[in-house]
């Protein structure tokens, strides 16, 4: 029988940890992970061929909002959050195997606390839970739900054992309801079961409008039945004390989740789900058995010196925007990333990751739209300004280093972010005259891409497209670099004077001096504030100081 696309089979390897060994659910999971493994399985996979700069603008817009999904670079809060989830997801199971009679033993109680309604009454004294449950706490935006996606994707979600014909399910993930209620909670939870394993535990057990006791001492059955090993618990800052029956009520909800049915359980939310866990974070217990996570933003962009060898050591911050920059679909773009980029860019986006990607992906389409098909300074800010309206004020809190004040905005959302793409994608102009009404190449790809790399090589704005069109036509078997060579051989024959007359020079209009080379004085005069002109040029070495260097020379 051919398993669902969401199962595998069963393949047991023992295991090097003693109390690990002999227990089916254990040995059937993938083996431990290296530090060096865990990140090379949650990297993120980029689709990105540098001759993809030259593409035509529409099409490089698709491939710089790719980033948005595609992108994933490890941090070191990953390395542990990692670390965290597979301790928890084995030792969970230690206290329900398959092979001792362990797990049965969990049935068995669970099934009395169906027939009585008690969620204290038990068969059977010596069952013991080896669950533990965690508490993840950080800002919207910051990548915690992504991160946990990421990792717990490294597991199968569920495994079939053929010799015990049972059904595991591995992680389990469930998003509060928007209503706050404990009993929207439980329904829910079968509702997300039901999507992995295509049962209807929903009909079954809601349709019959049980209470929330009924209904958990349902939700740690089956729960048991499919021996999930951990469950996460997402957007945890939707529950609402007053409809839940008050905090204490809420935590022996989540105690008995973890306790009675010992099934492990990671809390996931903002900082508005601290009162929630207050008297746990004060206490190190009950929601916060396995210890609470704050994921915050990165760090400041300071440099670390290392105490042993006295050498500067590369930050987080440093070493993620260095592999962000290498994905840029821009013609003009700077290889090197400067600090006073890196600086600007953290301040704007205070190192929230889903600010850092957006803003990189949105000041990449604005360059591409206004021409100058490089990132600067003044094009982040004025993403910012423009896009980012939304997120002030919560980038804001986060700038002043207020605790109270980034409490207030713990949801840190850009909204629209797709129709903002779409808008920017929209102003992108086609790489011919703007006067013109049509695509002179009638979508030819490699005429369209001859036509970008002639205007990265400064040609003739004018000239290109009948050049375009005659290469193009009369060589149509030949790849692109070959055209290339063609094109600037009759380009080159056509501009040579036959008479000695002076070539003419080419003028740029001011209003086109941004869209010039980065070394170029006209562009750096665009980019520059007129009253600190001098300062800028001095910092980007182009004005001699004569004073510096006599004193030198003295």
């Amino acid at each position: 029988m051919a398993l669902p696309p969401n199962m595998v089979k069963a393949v047991y390897r023992e295991s090097a940890i003693v109390q690990y060994r002999g227990n089916p659910f254990i040995e059937a999971l993938p083996s431990t992970l290296s530090v060096k493994q865990v990140k090379a399985g949650l990297t993120g996979s980029v689709h990105y061929d540098l001759k993809d700069i030259f593409a035509e603008g529409r099409d490089r817009a698709h491939m710089i909002a790719s980033l948005l999904d595609d992108f994933f670079q490890p941090l070191a809060s990953h390395v542990l959050l990692e670390e965290k989830l597979s301790i928890m997801i084995r030792k969970g199971y230690v206290g329900r195997n398959l092979e001792d009679g362990s797990l049965n033993t969990h049935m068995q109680n669970g099934y009395e606390r169906i027939m009585t309604g008690d969620l204290d009454v038990f068969r059977f004294h010596q069952v013991k839970s080896t669950a533990s449950s965690s508490l993840l706490i950080g800002c919207s935006g910051s990548g915690k739900s992504t991160s946990l996606d990421r990792i717990l994707s490294t597991y199968p979600q569920v495994i079939f054992h053929e010799d015990h014909n049972f059904t595991q399910v591995v992680h389990l993930k469930v998003d509060c309801p928007h209503d706050g209620s404990l009993k929207s909670l439980c329904i829910h939870f079968f509702r997300a079961l039901d999507r992995v394993l295509h049962t209807d535990y929903e009909t079954k057990y809601v349709k019959k409008r049980h209470g929330i006791e009924t209904l958990l001492a349902q939700m740690s059955q089956v729960a048991n039945a499919h021996a999930i090993g951990v469950l996460v618990i997402d957007e945890i800052q939707h529950l609402s004390r007053k409809r839940s029956g008050g905090v204490d009520k809420m935590l022996n909800f989540f105690v008995t989740l973890v306790n009675t049915i010992g099934l492990p359980v990671v809390f996931v939310g903002t900082p508005k789900a601290r009162p929630i866990f207050e008297e746990d974070l004060r206490s190190g217990r009950r929601g916060a058995g396995f210890g609470s996570l704050l994921w915050e933003p990165m760090k400041p962009p300071t440099q670390i010196i290392d105490s042993a060898t006295g050498t500067s050591r590369i930050t987080e911050w440093k070493a993620f925007t260095d592999k962000l920059w290498t994905y840029q679909w821009l013609q003009k773009r700077d290889e090197v990333l400067m600090d006073d980029i890196r600086d600007c860019w953290f301040d704007l986006s205070q190192g929230v990751l889903d600010i850092v990607v957006k803003l990189f992906v949105l000041a990449q389409l604005r360059a591409i739209v206004t021409g100058v098909e490089r990132i600067t300074i003044n094009i982040l800010n004025k993403v910012y300004e423009d896009e980012l309206k939304p997120v002030h004020p919560m980038l804001a809190a986060l700038r002043s280093g207020d605790p109270e004040r980034i409490a207030e905005f713990s949801d840190l959302m850009i909204p629209d972010i797709d129709t903002k793409l779409l808008k920017l994608t929209a102003a992108i102009k086609p790489p011919w005259s703007s006067a013109a009404t049509s695509d002179p190449y009638q979508g030819n790809s490699q005429a369209l891409r001859l036509h970008s790399l002639l205007i990265s090589m400064d040609f003739e704005s004018e000239a290109i497209v009948p050049l375009v069109r005659r290469v193009v036509e009369e060589h149509p078997e030949l790849a692109t670099k070959d055209l290339v060579s063609i094109a600037l051989k009759w380009y080159e024959s056509d501009e040579k004077p036959h008479s000695k007359k002076r070539p003419k020079t080419k003028s740029v209009p001011q209003k086109d001096w941004h869209t010039l080379e980065s070394d170029d004085l006209r562009f750096m005069y665009s980019q520059a504030d007129k009253k600190s002109l001098h300062a800028h040029l001095s910092k980007n070495s182009v004005i001699f100081n004569l004073e510096d260097w006599l004193n030198k020379a003295g």
